[in-house]
């Protein structure tokens, strides 16, 4: 099978093409019908079809004979705990669990709301969820009280999990001090909680709190429940526009056979492979490729509960790939990054044997090429860039690792269209964009299955955020362009865009080239208001440890390389250094907030922000740069 023919045959004939995919899942009941299309675009998968994601995921490999393998590795450099879990250990937990949910009344559609750090139960309650047909809403432990409490009176759970403590690499985070202000806060009240109890932090139980262990020792099994394919499995919160947050919803059957042909075709995984996500169960990436795709794949996974440095080193990673023989890795740009920033020579490398790794890849933002080559010339891998997002809920794009054809991998691309979808770049006009043209990037209706099939509780809001402004088309909301060998180039989020005397200019372009220069670490450039020329771009650093270019030489460097790789109407000429970028956990760039503090806005903090300290540094930063104060006050 090559890419070129699968993803040919995807384009003719998209229900032949899902219908060849769908016989990989081991369906309860075979549906008979691909798909139903409604009257948004949007399509319903396998609407006749009845399945079990945690039948999928557990059982059917215990019963063709992969009980013994390695299913799940937890690995906690926090707390010097590795442990592993075989298939058949842990169908026997998630079915144990399964059983406590439904002691506590939890029944087939009922919410639960999980808030844990990354620990071997998130993703046992995850699979407890979807034994039983009740839709689990994963949130980011340690989420401020007020945000959970948005997500519990939008979900309105049955029951909510959670734990006595977070562990970061310097710090115990505390969460039911968060879980009762939340509960106390939101006007729906949860019927039941159960806490798991941390040796490092033991935490004090309300009158009706369940302690974790000893609910689950007095539970019975549960066998799984057969579920129409488009029973919602999950809802998977994401930030929105108007300060209320998103419920993406994934379902049951779309969402596996998505899922399935990924491992193989793109990420080019088999049964027995060992794949490691370095991200978070409360992101989309923990949900498809640490609990689900590798499982239902029948691959080892590991779930880490740690950080790329600190724990204890910048070698972090190297380590937990030789020490559990990871063939796949996934994570995002930034986590490299913060490691070439602590080890610029990557010196910490030759401490590990990483003969095992087959291939990394990285997403969640644009690799840069500087990231991009300081990593595949000290790792000598392929390094495999790709594009999604929390409603694709699996890759858009890529270079496909499962097929006979070998693609090249091109810097800074995220790769082809991968086999299923259909994506366009097009003008205000919707009218398709040349070859290195920069417009928007759209997706063709209906999406493929595994795509978000509506909104939780708001079927309109998906209407009115991703499919009016593009008809018959849904709007990713970045920007970029592709090359004349059909290679996508995202260029950042199309409000990241930036307007200099007329001139329509990319952040994304100027970032690469910021962050080529030998003594940066790490960089955003976003545009700023300006009385004359409308915005100029405005360069934040993280300069390498040890450096010793001073910031006058670095800038002097950074504006002649501007303008002469963009031009001088670019009109690069401001830079400022700081210690840290502010970014959400899954470790995206503030960009947005950043420009609002610099045009001296209130700027609109997300929930997703890693560590708010940062954004006050920021501040302080371009405070005593003068930068935002023409801005401020034009603002009044």
């Amino acid at each position: 099978m090559s890419y070129s023919s699968d993803f040919s045959h995807a384009v003719t004939d998209s229900e032949g093409f899902w219908q060849d995919v769908s016989k990989q899942v081991d369906w309860l009941t075979a549906p008979q019908t691909v798909r139903r299309v409604n009257e948004d675009g949007l399509a319903e998968w396998f609407p006749d079809g009845w399945v079990n994601t945690s039948h999928l995921a557990l059982d059917r490999h215990v019963d063709s004979g992969r009980g013994d393998q390695v299913a799940l590795i937890y690995d906690s450099p926090v707390t010097g705990v590795i442990e592993r879990w075989t298939y058949q250990r842990l169908l026997e937990d998630v079915a144990r669990f399964a059983g406590l949910l439904s002691s506590l009344g939890v029944e087939q559609g009922d919410r639960v709301i999980i808030y844990l750090p990354m620990v071997p139960e998130a993703a046992i309650a995850m699979l407890a969820c979807a034994r039983i047909g009740a839709i689990h809403s994963v949130v980011f432990g340690g989420f401020a009280a007020k945000e959970l409490a948005s997500r519990i009176d939008d979900a309105t759970p049955k029951v909510l999990l959670t734990a006595s403590c977070g562990i970061e690499f310097d710090q115990v985070i505390p969460y039911l001090p968060l879980v009762n202000l939340a509960c106390d806060s939101a006007e729906h009240k949860v019927s039941h909680r159960v806490v798991l109890q941390r040796d490092r932090l033991r935490a004090e139980l309300r009158d009706h709190d369940l302690d974790w262990v000893a609910a689950v020792s007095q539970a019975a099994p549960k066998h799984f429940v057969p579920l129409p394919s488009g029973h919602p499995l999950y809802i998977l919160y994401t930030s929105g526009t108007t300060g209320k947050p998103k419920g993406v919803v994934r379902d049951h059957g779309g969402h596996a056979a998505a899922l399935i042909q990924s491992m193989e075709r793109t990420y080019g995984a088999v049964a027995g492979d060992v794949f490691w996500a370095a991200s978070d169960v409360g992101w989309v990436v923990g949900h498809s490729y640490i609990v689900y795709a590798p499982l239902l794949s029948g691959c080892t996974t590991v779930l880490f509960e740690g950080k790329p440095v600190r724990t204890p080193d910048a070698g972090t990673f190297w380590r937990v790939i030789q020490a559990h023989g990871v063939n796949i890795f996934f994570t995002a740009p930034t986590a490299f990054r913060a490691i070439r920033k602590e080890d610029p020579e990557g010196l910490l490398l030759g401490n590990y044997d990483l003969s095992a790794l087959k291939r990394v890849f990285v997403a969640g933002e644009r690799t840069d090429p500087a990231t991009y080559h300081w990593l595949s010339e000290r790792l000598e891998k392929p390094v495999i860039d790709h594009w999604w997002q929390t409603e694709t809920g699996w890759p858009v794009t890529g270079v496909p690792q499962g097929y006979g054809d070998a693609l090249p991998i091109k810097v800074g691309s995220a790769g082809v269209v991968l086999a299923g979808f259909e994506v366009l770049v097009v003008d205000e006009a919707l009218k398709p964009c040349a070859p290195y043209e920069t417009g928007a990037v759209v997706l063709k209706l209906p999406l493929p299955p595994g795509c978000l099939p509506t909104v939780w509780r708001d079927h309109q809001r998906l209407v009115s955020a991703y499919l009016e402004d593009y008809p018959g088309f849904y709007h990713t909301g970045d920007g970029g362009y592709f090359d004349d060998e059909g290679y996508l180039f995202i260029m950042g989020r199309t409000d990241d865009v930036i307007n200099v005397a007329g001139h329509r200019l990319s952040t994304g372009e100027m970032e690469e080239i910021v962050a080529g220069h030998a003594s940066v670490a790490e960089c955003a450039v976003v545009g700023i208001l300006d009385p004359d020329k409308g915005q100029v771009p405005l360069g934040l650093l993280v300069l390498k440890d040890g450096d010793g270019h001073s910031v006058s030489v670095i800038t002097s460097d950074l504006v002649q390389q501007v303008r002469q790789d963009i031009g001088a109407f670019a009109n690069f000429k401001r830079v400022v250094v700081v210690e840290r970028l502010p970014k959400t956990r899954s470790g995206k760039i503030l960009r947005k907030t950043i420009r609002q503090i610099a045009d001296g806005l209130s700027p609109v903090v997300p929930p997703t922000i890693d560590d708010p300290l940062i954004l006050e540094e920021v501040t302080e930063v371009l405070r005593r740069a003068g930068i935002g104060e023409v801005s401020r006050q034009s603002n009044g």
